[in-house]
């Protein structure tokens, strides 16, 4: 069975693409290109799991992602 994870995109001042999974703390990557993020991303996924199968959280739920508004002062 395939399992699916979700991708939070981030792009940073320097215009590369970071890539990171909620779900596996600590795998995350980045590429100029989102073509290359997403090999990237791939191979980090199959990388964790292959190292630390066990570190998976299967008690969280992904629900999704939602926007906040606000009055925040920026840092």
């Amino acid at each position: 069975m395939k399992k699916q994870f979700n991708i939070v995109i981030k792009q940073d001042e320097d215009g590369y693409y970071i890539g990171s999974v909620p779900e596996l703390p600590g795998c995350h990557t980045q590429a100029k290109s989102l073509d290359e993020l997403n090999k990237r991303i791939v191979e980090a996924i199959e990388l964790y799991l292959e190292v630390d199968k066990d570190r998976i959280n299967k008690s969280i739920k992904f629900i999704g992602f939602q926007k906040v508004r606000g009055s925040f002062e920026e840092a």
